[in-house]
């Protein structure tokens, strides 16, 4: 009896564990193809007859679906059932990838592109939320999700250098068509792999809570976009952004008075979760802003070439490799509070170093000590920060948890590009020295700083509160 009891937990485990590798290579992909593009836009624009301003929505569309609509496809993989929507998700990316790998026409690319978003944000909250409930000790959660913030950071890095690498060795179709093989083996296996969950009882998804919610976070993303393109003042970029306030109060006033809400109060008022999020939000605009601002200083700047700037992100990914599997250590000996202000730290003094940058640097001397420190730092960063924002998260709503966290690394990463991408552009526009290069490295250098001192807030946010916020027995002590 005994030998049988342990070969059925021995399978178990190893079923957990393949269920994590499955969940992970999808994450990988999502996120991939978050940047995946950012590299091989002049090709796309070269073969379909972009125009400028089109060309532009390759890269919005997925943003617009993704972090619009990731808090609806949430709540519903909780109330429809986790593995139903994260298959479903699956394979309306798989699908969409195709559309793009194929397209002949500027507007069938969008449309695949945003269909893509719709996948994403499907596929990826109820994939973390699939992972608390398959881990639910603390310590192995936590481990779980360290390999989950890992692979998900170093999915965000390699979409560079896979972009950089097809584009430049093939074609920038194959950016899209790689991803066939990862889907098509997630809807084969995860189904034996992961049993069905959703909330114990029965619930109604909250029609005008969800139409609130996902209007005000489409606006607000469609707004941060707008505002990147042109300006703040736009109206093309205030109305909207003026929009998803009126529609977020809206929601709030419509969610303290339903009998099931989309998004209970008490939810979001958790301050353990609520901190973590905030957190989260400043890293995040800072760490998107920092990626595409240093992807753009690299060819314009530096002089490099696609494939080049691609394969110079490779020991970023190592740097995050090696964070996350400090990460869990770090939280296990320091307590989550003293390793999170530690790893915030770490990685604003990377992203001090990378604006020091100058335009004569060469690559080992210059760009790389700082790409080390700021990836060790987010590598130290993201997992432990996932498990904070999903403290105390259950059954009834692993899957709304999960989308929250996901929503606020959207927008913040939406606000950060918006924001510092702007405060570069006018710091080098202002600037009447001769030289381009010079007005270039200055208006990166200041965008960087900035990026610093939202990490910076970040650390002082954690510090002063989280330590007041008491997590549910079991978490980690902070």
């Amino acid at each position: 009896m005994t030998s049988v009891s342990t070969t059925a937990g021995a399978d178990a485990v190893g079923r957990r564990g393949a269920a994590l590798v499955v969940l992970c290579f999808v994450q990988f992909m999502l996120v991939l193809d978050d940047n995946v593009v950012s590299v091989a836009l002049p090709s796309m624009r070269d073969d379909l007859g972009f125009g400028a301003a089109g060309l532009a929505w390759v890269v919005n569309a997925y943003f617009l679906a993704f972090g619009g609509l990731l808090l609806l496809f949430g709540r519903m993989a909780d109330l429809l059932g986790r593995r139903r929507v994260f298959l479903t998700g699956v394979a309306l990316f798989g699908a969409a990838s195709l559309v793009c790998g194929l397209a002949q026409e500027p507007w069938q690319l969008v449309a695949g592109r945003f269909v893509q978003g719709a996948g994403s944000a499907m596929a990826s909250p109820a994939a973390l939320a699939l992972i608390a409930l398959l881990f639910p000790g603390s310590a192995e959660r936590a481990r779980a999700f360290g390999i989950w913030g890992g692979i998900a950071a170093l999915g965000g890095t390699m979409g560079l250098v896979i972009s950089g690498a097809l584009t430049g060795l093939a074609s920038w179709r194959w950016i899209f068509l790689i991803n066939l093989p990862v889907a098509l083996a997630a809807v084969v296996l995860l189904p034996r792999l992961v049993p069905e969950s959703r909330a114990g009882r029965a619930a109604r998804l909250d029609v005008p809570g969800a139409v609130l919610g996902t209007g005000a976070l489409v606006a607000l993303v469609y707004g941060l976009l707008r505002a990147g393109e042109s300006s703040w003042g736009d109206a093309t970029a205030a109305g909207p952004l003026v929009l998803a306030v009126v529609l977020a109060v809206a929601f709030v006033a419509v969610e303290a008075r339903a009998a099931e809400p989309l998004v209970p109060l008490s939810f979001l008022s958790f301050r353990f979760r609520a901190v973590a999020n905030g957190a989260t939000l400043l890293f995040s605009a800072a760490m998107y802003a920092m990626a595409f601002l240093l992807m753009v200083h690299l060819q314009t700047v530096l002089g490099y070439r696609p494939l080049a700037a691609g394969l110079a992100y490779l020991p970023y990914g190592a740097g995050i490799l090696a964070g996350m599997w400090l990460s869990s250590r770090a939280v296990a000996r320091l307590g989550m509070r003293p390793a999170l202000v530690m790893s915030f730290l770490i990685t604003a003094a990377g992203l001090l170093l990378l604006s020091g940058v100058a335009p004569d640097d060469g690559y080992a001397s210059g760009v790389l000590p700082g790409m080390l420190v700021t990836s060790i730092g987010c590598g130290l960063s993201l997992p432990a920060l996932t498990v904070a924002a999903l403290t105390g998260t259950t059954e009834e709503n692993a899957g709304l948890g999960s989308a929250v966290l996901s929503s606020v690394q959207q927008i913040g990463g939406a606000v950060g590009v918006a924001m510092l991408v702007a405060l570069a552009t006018r710091r080098r526009d202002g600037l009447t020295v001769e030289g381009s290069q010079y007005a270039a490295t200055e208006g990166f250098s200041f965008a960087l700083v900035v990026a610093a001192v939202l990490v910076a807030l970040g650390a002082a946010v954690i510090a002063a509160l989280l330590g007041r916020a008491r997590p549910p027995e079991g978490t980690p002590d902070v």
